[in-house]
Parts: C-alpha cells; sequence; structure tokens
C-alpha cells in the first residue's frame, strides 16, 4: 500500500529528513530508504523509455541502447561491457531508458520537488515526494537475485550484481513482470552522480504502472505530498543549506542555473 502523507508547514516536513532507523547489528542509524521528487503531485511515475516510445517500447529499447553504445564508446570504452552499463550513462547523458530516478538523500529530493523550469508556476501546485524501502523492494525478488545479495553481502544492487543475476533484458523482464524491481546503485562515473546520491530502479517492461506495483505489493511506500504555500520557503531553506543546483549540477551548467533562480524576481500580490 501507499500512505499519503500532506505536508502544509515547515515542522511536518522535518520527519521526512530524519527517517534513519536504529540498527543494534551495526552501532549505527542506517536508512533502507530511497527517495524520488517531482515538480507536481499529480504527475505520474513514467521512465523516459515509455513517454518516448509508448507502446513500442519493448520493440525499440534494444535498438536504442545498441545504437547509444555504438556511437558512445569513443567517450566511454566500457559501454559495450553490458546493457546495465549503457542503461545508466545513457540515463546520465537524456537517453531514453527504463530507469527511474532515485536518491538516498531527502533533502536531493526535495531539491527535484521544488525546482521548476518556469519559476512563475512554483504557487501553482503542490509538489511530492515518493520514498520506497529498498529492503522491502528485495524481498520480493526471485531466488537467484537474492543469492546474488548473499553472495556480496549487499542490500543493494551493483551493475556487476545485476549482471550476474540477470544476463539479459528478456530473462529480467521473464522473472520479474509486474511483481518486483531492482535498486541499482550505479557506478561513480561523475560527480553529478556522487553528488546527488543516485540510485535507480529498474522498471520491468509488465510494470506499466508503477504506482499500482507500489500499491500492490508494498507496505511502506509512501507519497509525501507538499502544499503549494510552501514551496518557495522551502526553497530558500534548501538554499541555505546548501542544497542547490551548483551543488546538484557541478560545473558551470549548475551554476548559471543557481545564479538565475537566486535573482529571480516574484511577481507582488496584489493588495
Amino acid at each position: 500500500m501507499i500512505q499519503e502523507i500532506h505536508i502544509n508547514t515547515l515542522e511536518e516536513l522535518m520527519p521526512l529528513l530524519s527517517e534513519q532507523e536504529d540498527r543494534p547489528d551495526l552501532g549505527r542509524n542506517r536508512s533502507p530508504y530511497v527517495y524520488r521528487g517531482m515538480t507536481n503531485a499529480d504527475f505520474r511515475m513514467v521512465t523516459s523509455l515509455r513517454r518516448n516510445c509508448k507502446q513500442l517500447q519493448q520493440t525499440l529499447e534494444p535498438a536504442i541502447l545498441k545504437n547509444f553504445a555504438k556511437y558512445a564508446v569513443i567517450e566511454d570504452p566500457g559501454v559495450s561491457q553490458s546493457v546495465w552499463h549503457q542503461m545508466i550513462l545513457g540515463q546520465h547523458h537524456g537517453l531514453p531508458t527504463r530507469l527511474l530516478d532515485w536518491t538516498q538523500s531527502a533533502l536531493v529530493a526535495l531539491h527535484f520537488a521544488m525546482s521548476e523550469e518556469n519559476l512563475e508556476h512554483m504557487a501553482d501546485h503542490d509538489c511530492m515526494v515518493w520514498r520506497i524501502d529498498i529492503r522491502e523492494l528485495h524481498a520480493l525478488l526471485p531466488e537467484n537475485y537474492q543469492q546474488v545479495m548473499r553472495q556480496y553481502q549487499a542490500e543493494v544492487f551493483s551493475v556487476d550484481m545485476l549482471a550476474a543475476a540477470a544476463r539479459s533484458l528478456e530473462q529480467y523482464d521473464r522473472e520479474l513482470g509486474d511483481r518486483a524491481m531492482v535498486v541499482l546503485e550505479p557506478p561513480s562515473i561523475n560527480a553529478r552522480i556522487v553528488n546527488q546520491y543516485s540510485f535507480f530502479s529498474v522498471v520491468p517492461m509488465e510494470m506499466e504502472n508503477v504506482e499500482d506495483f507500489l500499491q500492490r505489493c508494498t507496505q511502506n511506500s509512501v507519497k509525501y505530498v507538499i502544499d503549494r504555500s510552501l514551496r518557495w520557503r522551502v526553497r530558500d531553506m534548501l538554499d541555505q543549506l546548501n542544497m542547490s543546483e551548483r551543488i546538484v549540477y557541478p560545473g558551470l551548467d549548475g551554476l548559471s542555473k543557481w545564479i538565475g533562480r537566486h535573482y529571480f524576481v516574484k511577481e507582488r500580490e496584489n493588495g
């Protein structure tokens, strides 16, 4: 099931930022959650591959990845190592893939929820942050995936682990159907992935509706809906906490986005 929590004050936002649980086995506090910030609470979780290719995504995905690997090899000679590596590199550069972006940082997720291409629309609609439980999701995986996790003594998959569990996209889709999906931690191929504390969920082709899957198969999924009246207030708080475009997009692009928003002039309300 999905628990929907509405946030109307800054105080109600605080639990989202402190969800680490006590781990007696480690003597530390650790979080099993990853988060996804979205600018509009009405948006659906849809992969870029599904948006781009629609009903032909299964037919076109192999060609997309094959051509990407063929032409990207000059930039990354290792791109031909596995289809999973191709997806991660491609996702980072805007290729349509079956991956959904997540982060283990609630602050990063809030940054994306509080960002708009057109800042005039910041107060037009509520935004949201999704939370899913990696351990809960991976408990749904078939035995061969569980065996790989035990072998690597890990709770989240790496590219090598996923390649060991599923040798092909066809195998992955056949074994997972619409009943499970893998959460993958990408290799640190650049500073953006590191700074965003990036994770990806690998959506099986048969999983046409991610929210429906979470509703049917999980207990710990949460949709935090943040009232539109809070967006500028939270946005300014994140800037004070040094969570801005210049952090999540290292380089001149992020710097320019941050400066542009910093000097954005809001329309004054009448009266």
